[in-house]
């Protein structure tokens, strides 16, 4: 394999040998691919590998830069977390689709242009849609359809945006677009599309829960954070995405809050995290970029951990309904270890590694002077701390006792839990490691006795909170209920009217039917009488006869004209 070898080719053709394979062969070869791929990365130098001959313009398969590389290696160590995670299964249908689907992110991180990067974008599309089909439910099924029908509009928008891109600056590279132009803001709206902004964000909490077991976890690693490194190459400083990013850090935590499923209270939670991330982009200084990139990195492992935790708790409990669920650290206490470690680092706990990664942003928007979006993000890292580092957890594995007594997870779960915590306390406790993956130097240090006793008071009056909703009775009780999001509009509404114009189109078809049965027949004895054999149109007039008429009409047309 040459240098110049796309990596993402790695994981998407080693996927296609995955079905001929059976057992441990199978098993050893998917835990070998990504292995290589990461290997690959890290043999490989930056600069950019080309093909040319593309309408004239030169295709970048491969940019490799500290910001895509930053990516590529979380995008890596990810995917083989989520192999060994899914070992349990013998699935090829969604082995095959979770290894392309990881590929094809990859291959979008290093694209330099942007019809590179649109084939790869329509790939993450087509490939992920299979983990949710995968879990063969009628709910999974409609989820799904939705699903894919926003991420090949995001695609068809991206592919729209390059065109008129090209149209007007001759180029199809990949690089800083801004939204001067509209092409530029066509691609904007894709990558928005894809990173769940608000009002677009609903396909993420429809989908993600109604996947299968793993495929949440794979899902919730790649597509959205994707999405963070292409605006963060295309966007960077565009200022319209700070106030964008804030709201999507702070509404979401409602509706976490009153959420029953488990997972669902996660998505609200991811679109919470994409928020700083966002933030981040649109500051868009080196400290602020930075930031992005080691939350993006330090969010796909804790947010793994998460999902992986709630996911061994709806293989072996059958549900994540915080309703039917509590008392199951006395069946899975490695589980329950687990997931306290991904809640303590969403939360951003000294020592866990979201600390080191939340700060740079926060960081970032107070030296750039933005009071109330640093306030904003300060309320909603209170925030994420009610309902993910605290209900998931309590809900779940605590609480009341719901009786309900299972095996703890599978070994292999296990195994991928463990890892990612590791990575998650390890990251936390050794800051460096990942600041020196970082696009920019780093020179800001999140260990001041300032920054640890500011984040310590915020976690303690925030759980403290917690605990007094709790004992007055008025935190939102775990119920079963549909909560109403934005989504009401096209599922709900729409089909509504739709039935209703339906209804008035029908009934109007039958009352102008009615009216023209009866004035046909009278209509139609006019005519015969005006037109028919003898009637006084059907004769043939003489040349007189019509000069005269043509000579009065041209009469009245003067009259009408002067009067």
């Amino acid at each position: 394999m040459s240098i110049e070898f796309p990596t993402a080719l790695i994981l998407i053709l080693g996927a296609l040998a995955v079905p001929f394979l059976r057992g441990r062969v199978r098993a050893l070869w998917m835990l070998a691919l990504p292995v290589l791929a990461f290997a690959h990365l890290v043999v490989m130098p930056t600069g950019e590998y080309v093909q040319p001959g593309f309408l004239g313009q030169t295709l970048v398969l491969m940019r490799v830069d500290r910001l895509s590389l930053a990516f590529g290696y979380i995008f890596t160590i990810a995917t083989l977390l989520n192999v060994i995670y899914s070992l349990h299964e013998d699935d090829p249908y969604q082995q095959v689709a979770a290894l392309a689907y990881a590929g094809s992110a990859l291959g979008a991180v290093f694209a330099g242009d942007l019809i590179t990067l649109f084939i790869y974008w329509e790939l993450t599309a087509v490939t992920s849609v299979v983990l949710i089909w995968a879990r063969r439910t009628e709910r999974a099924r409609r989820a799904a359809m939705r699903y894919l029908l926003v991420q090949l509009a995001s695609g068809m928008l991206l592919l729209a945006g390059a065109v008129v891109h090209f149209q007007a600056s001759g180029s199809i590279r990949f690089d800083l677009l801004g939204v001067g132009a509209p092409g530029s803001w066509l691609i904007l709206l894709a990558f928005g599309i894809k990173c769940a902004f608000p009002l677009l964000h609903n396909w993420l909490q429809d989908a993600y829960p109604e996947a299968t077991v793993t495929g949440t976890v794979w899902l919730s690693a790649f597509t959205t954070k994707l999405a963070v490194y292409a605006l963060a190459r295309g966007y960077a400083g565009t200022e319209m995405l700070i106030w964008i990013g804030a709201v999507m850090t702070a509404f979401p935590i409602f509706y976490a809050v009153i959420e029953n499923d488990l997972r669902r209270v996660l998505a609200y939670s991811l679109n919470n995290q994409l928020g700083f991330m966002v933030v981040g982009v649109g500051i868009g200084t080196e400290l602020a970029i930075n930031g992005t990139v080691a939350h993006a990195f330090s969010h796909i492992l804790y947010k793994a951990l998460l999902f992986m935790s709630m996911g061994a708790v709806l293989l072996r409990a059958g549900t994540v309904n915080g309703s039917q669920l509590g008392g199951l650290y006395k069946s899975m206490p490695w589980t329950t270890g687990f997931c306290i470690v991904g809640a303590a680092s969403i939360s951003a706990f000294p020592l866990f590694s979201g600390f080191i990664s939340k700060a740079l942003i926060l960081g970032a928007a107070a030296d750039g002077g933005y009071t109330i979006t640093w306030l904003v993000l300060l309320f909603a890292s209170a925030g994420v701390f009610h309902h993910s580092g605290i209900k998931i957890p309590y809900f779940a594995f605590f609480a009341h006792d719901s009786k309900i007594r299972c095996a703890e997870a599978p070994r292999n779960m296990l195994i991928a839990m463990g890892l990612t915590a590791v990575l998650c306390v390890g990251i936390g406790v050794y800051p460096d490691a990942l600041y020196r993956l970082l696009p920019h130097a780093v020179t800001f240090v999140p260990y001041t006795s300032a920054h640890v006793l500011t984040q310590l008071q915020l976690l303690l009056f925030s759980a403290l909170a917690f605990s007094v909703l709790m004992r007055t009775g008025l935190y939102p009780p775990e119920l079963r209920a549909v909560n109403l999001d934005c989504d009401w509009f096209y599922r709900k509404l729409a089909p509504a009217l739709v039935g209703v114009a339906t209804t008035l189109i029908g009934a109007f078809r039958q009352i102008a039917s009615e009216v023209m049965g009866r004035l046909g027949a009278p209509l139609a004895r006019v005519i015969r009488e005006t037109h028919g054999d003898g009637g006084p149109l059907s004769k043939t007039l003489s040349t007189g006869t019509m000069a005269l008429w043509i000579s009065m009409l041209l009469a009245a047309y003067l009259v009408m004209y002067y009067v």
